[in-house]
């Protein structure tokens, strides 16, 4: 019997540790919804189109150079480039380019990127190690999309609260999860590669106040969720259980005390309640958290056109999390502020009629107009919004006043491309295709388009991959 196999069989309480990876090393396509199986392909479209336009990005860019530097192995394509890496580095390169511009998908309620985790790790093993069908490659992404947001959902809003980045640090397990399940790992191990992972996770919130290393949180997470994995199938022991014990345990560990998280949302629903179909998508080229005010400028606008020049000023009703994340006052200290700040993202909005990709490059971090724009919105708690919890921690109430003394005013619980309003295909579809095109040419666009949404198909899913490569 293997170290991995004997250790599993000791009297500890993992009970949910163990629920977990009794789903993942059990899942089979033919278990999962049509529904589930139509969404995790578009999901993951997404992402990959992110990725993509990435790829280019100046830190992104100093990461693959740094990475190639200091790895001579060549297994794993990075995305949208000619490069290759190990995996563990690949994944960290292509996980960082997925969540590089604020692009990506979000489960709003496990307050977790959760395409940027799971697919770099998991593409990484159709290159290096493990023949997957499309079939499979599906499993084992809705097997990681499935794990990190029911941890999310356990430690709840107070996690990111007090300033752990929640996209890194539940991350890898829904890294891990996928590439357990894509390696085919039985139940011991998968607890292995979860407890492997768990003890890795970390990540900052205050790398939000301009920071590069913000960008490559989930690439990290992802790489540590691949490293669980690879070193479980092999028989490496990790944390059995790295979610309940009482003593160092992610949980206690990562909330300030034990009635802060609900071991209980970790097994809550499997089979039954799908997290996957709980993943939104980002319309909008910043963090998750401004979307909604966002979609209530658009909504008072089109009751009554204005600009920036009628505006008196803007104030914001949110959760505690709205506040604390985004709405901190302005300081031009790079893209990453610029786009995680509310305020900033507002004015945005307000001058140039969107806030996607072209709406942000260097010259426009300490752009005049939008800095004294951004000084008339503010930002308020309000308590009835946080006691909804973490369900509606983006909810907001939005006030303009006008300069003319007309007050407006919407509330808005979620974002178009929401889980409760998600985008249709065509509307996915044409978001990658405007950001994969800054990679790779027009018809490998469309193959590779093509590829992920009839991914059940294919009898080699490193073909997606291929696809993503630009030819040396």
């Amino acid at each position: 019997m293997s170290a991995a196999s004997s250790s599993s069989s000791t009297s500890i309480d993992n009970r949910y540790t163990r629920g977990m990876a009794q789903f993942v090393a059990g899942l089979h396509y033919e278990a999962i919804p049509s529904e589930v199986i139509e969404r995790i392909k578009l999901l993951m479209l997404d992402s990959l189109g992110c990725a993509l336009y990435g790829a280019s990005l100046p830190w992104c860019r100093i990461l693959q150079d740094t990475l190639q530097q200091v790895d001579a192995t060549r297994d794993c394509a990075v995305w949208g480039t000619a490069r290759r890496l190990s995996a563990p580095h690949a994944a960290l390169a292509n996980g960082t380019q997925v969540q590089g511009f604020e692009l990506d998908d979000v489960h709003r309620a496990g307050v977790l990127h959760v395409g940027a985790v799971v697919l770099p790790a998991l593409l990484a093993l159709t290159e290096r190690q493990c023949r997957l069908s499309g079939r499979d490659l599906l499993t084992a992404a809705v097997a990681g999309y499935e794990i990190g947001p029911r941890v999310g959902l356990c430690m709840g809003p107070e996690h990111i609260g007090q300033g752990w980045h929640s996209g890194a640090t539940l991350g890898v397990f829904s890294a891990a999860a996928g590439a357990a399940r894509g390696l085919a790992l039985d139940v011991d191990r998968t607890v292995h590669a979860l407890g492997i992972a768990g003890t890795q996770a970390s990540g900052l919130m205050a790398a939000q106040y301009g920071a590069m290393v913000k960008r490559m949180h989930a690439g990290r997470a992802s790489q540590s969720g691949l490293y669980g994995a690879l070193l479980a199938s092999n028989g490496f022991t990790g944390i059995l259980d790295v979610l309940e014990s009482e003593y160092g345990g992610y949980c206690t560990t990562f909330s300030r005390s034990t009635d802060r998280f609900k071991l209980a949302e970790l097994t809550a629903g499997f089979g039954e309640v799908w997290q996957t179909l709980a993943v939104a998508l980002k319309f909008y080229s910043c963090v998750g958290s401004n979307h909604t005010t966002l979609d209530g400028i658009r909504v008072l606008q089109a009751q009554r056109p204005f600009g920036p020049s009628d505006v008196e000023r803007i104030v914001v009703h949110g959760s505690q999390v709205t506040m604390d994340h985004v709405g901190w006052k302005y300081q031009p200290l790079g893209l990453t502020s610029a786009q995680l700040n509310l305020p900033f993202c507002v004015a945005t909005l307000l001058l140039e009629g969107d806030c996607f990709v072209d709406q942000f490059t260097e010259d426009v971090v300490a752009d005049p107009a939008r800095m004294a724009l951004a000084e008339k919105v503010s930002v308020r708690h309000d308590d009835a919004i946080t006691a909804l919890g973490a369900k509606f921690r983006h909810k907001v109430r939005v006030e303009v006043h006008l300069r003319d003394g007309t007050v407006m005013d919407t509330t808005v619980e979620a974002p178009r491309g929401s889980e409760q309003n998600f985008a249709s295909a065509a509307d996915v579809i044409a978001k990658f295709k405007s950001l994969a095109i800054h990679a790779l040419p027009a018809h490998q666009v469309d193959a590779l388009c093509d590829a992920m949404l009839h991914a059940e198909d294919l009898d080699d899913a490193a073909r997606i991959v291929r696809l993503m490569t630009v030819a040396a």
